[in-house]
């Protein structure tokens, strides 16, 4: 019983992976973003990790300055 639901699985996630149209083994293939152009990349993730750090210090600004 558990080799028949393990096989099912095994073939399951076999045909899974070959019609998934993914190449495999390209890095960066599954990213959201393009790592072709380097200083695009650069200014997203300038712009991504800049907003989230600078966030707590603009929102304290806010609030002294608020009356």
């Amino acid at each position: 019983m558990f080799a028949r639901i393990a096989n099912t699985t095994r073939s399951g996630m076999t045909n899974l992976v070959r019609y998934s149209h993914s190449h495999g083994g390209i890095p960066g293939e599954n990213l959201p973003f393009s790592l072709t152009n380097r200083y695009k990349l650069t200014a997203m993730f300038i712009v991504f990790f800049g907003s989230g750090l600078g966030a707590p210090f603009f929102i304290l600004r806010h609030q002294l300055l608020k009356k």
